[in-house]
């Protein structure tokens, strides 16, 4: 089996429109061994990161673009010039074996094309760089309509947006504190020499020095802890949670954020709706892992009609389908699937959500709006379009130590306090008194 063909394949497969995490899981599913699945899975995202750069250069190394039919070639050739660039393996090695990969994708004309490509780019690196270095797509790796898009909402911002979207991600934990604290599990990590830190904007959050596999975790098993950003850690927090309230968590999968908010308090009903059947799957998996329980609920939230039993809700929080735009750091892919069109239809779904939320929460009752996205149309734009339509909606200010103030709401950008980007408003529903 030649790993560069399974990465291949995999890039072919985003470039048409999948994202890795549909794709990359089954074809790791295929490797035997974990070290070469890590492999495959570090040249699939470090692709993905790289793409408009890798792609900007293979764009003058070619004399003409690839047919249609041709395109898990194109993605073997932006493998081996990912190798090249990026990666320790041995330059001879991530040729040959780029090369030999021709021949297992049945394509034997295109050895000779692959290995002229892979050698005049070793030759003419600097000359090459130096040609894209005014490139504004290839030099940032980010599309140009996204590019453009984060220069008008984020005018002082952008460039550090592109950095931080680029870098990889740190490993950031959730200390469970039904099953203990944020020290002891420090002290834990400290007594098996793991570098970790405590996240100080959140309660429970820890931040490893380098990443490893959760499983090796101390106590990960037995659900002492969780990996979770700590931007995804505010929530619980910022929905101000009692013994005794029902909450509703829309949009649950894959649930970070349930589990957050029963380990956070424990004593409540819990209702998490999302429309992935197959999602949702791994919230009652995550559930079972940390001893919780939630009533999981596979529906449109919206079509309150087929799931909701006509008792209002203390809390509500609706963690929002977007752009995703916070989260590309996690999610390189999100770079080439998105299109400039999808945020009318995103901000369309995004408000009839919450409008179709509204009404299942108490008077006096607190919705907590979220989305990883760092575009004010589908965050400040969606709230103040909502209150203008809803005049029993308050904002309650989110007085914190993490993001930047909005007008409405609060915003962190991706790689603020080392975190994703993610907004946050909360909105008190006004009783018949006030």
């Amino acid at each position: 089996m030649n790993l560069r063909v399974v990465a291949a394949r995999v890039i072919a497969n985003v470039m048409s429109g999948q994202s890795l995490s549909d794709c990359l899981p089954q074809a790791l599913l295929q490797i035997p061994e974990a070290r070469d699945q890590a492999l495959v899975q570090a040249i699939c995202y470090g692709v993905c990161r790289r793409y408009f750069y890798l792609d900007a250069l293979l764009f003058l190394l070619l004399e003409k673009p690839f047919k249609e039919k041709d395109q898990d070639v194109c993605a073997l050739l932006l493998v081996g010039l990912y190798q090249l660039i990026d990666m320790r393996i041995p330059a001879y090695a991530s040729v040959a074996e780029t090369v030999n990969g021709t021949l297992e994708l049945k394509k034997e004309w295109a050895k000779g094309l692959v290995n002229a490509v892979l050698r005049e780019y070793q030759r003419s690196a600097d000359e090459l760089n130096h040609e894209l270095s005014n490139d504004l797509e290839a030099s940032t790796a980010h599309p140009e309509w996204l590019i453009n898009m984060l220069k008008k909402a984020w005018p002082t911002q952008w460039e550090n947006i592109l950095i931080a979207n680029n870098e990889h991600p740190p490993l950031v934990l959730r200390v469970n504190q039904l099953r203990n604290s944020r020290e002891n599990y420090l002290t834990k990590l400290a007594a098996e020499n793991i570098q970790a830190h405590a996240v100080p904007e959140t309660l429970n959050g820890i931040m490893l020095v380098e990443p490893m596999d959760v499983m090796e975790l101390p106590g990960f098993k037995a659900g002492d802890v969780s990996v979770q950003d700590g931007a995804g850690q505010l929530a619980a927090e910022l929905l101000e949670l009692a013994p005794g309230l029902r909450v509703l968590d829309t949009c649950a999968a894959p649930g970070g954020k349930t589990a957050h908010i029963l380990e956070t308090q424990s004593e409540l009903e819990l209702v998490a709706v999302d429309l992935d059947a197959k999602r949702l799957k791994s919230v009652t998996e995550n559930l079972q892992r940390l001893h919780l329980s939630a009533d999981c609920i596979a529906s449109d939230v919206a079509k309150v009609e087929k799931w909701w039993d006509g008792k209002l809700f203390d809390r509500i929080l609706l963690d929002a389908p977007c752009s995703a735009s916070g989260v590309i750091r996690r999610h390189p892919d999100i770079k080439l699937l998105r299109r400039p069109d999808d945020m009318e239809r995103l901000c369309q779904e995004q408000l009839r959500l919450l409008t179709a939320m509204w009404p299942l929460l108490k008077p006096d009752g607190l919705l907590l709006y979220a989305t990883c996205s760092v575009f004010p149309r589908e965050n400040t734009g969606i709230l103040s379009q909502f209150m203008k339509d809803h005049t029993d909606a308050a904002e309650e200010k989110i007085e914190a130590n993490w993001g930047e103030a909005c007008e409405i709401g609060r915003q962190i950008l991706p790689g603020m306090h080392g975190m994703d980007g993610f907004y946050y408003a909360r909105l008190r529903k006004k009783s018949s008194q006030d």
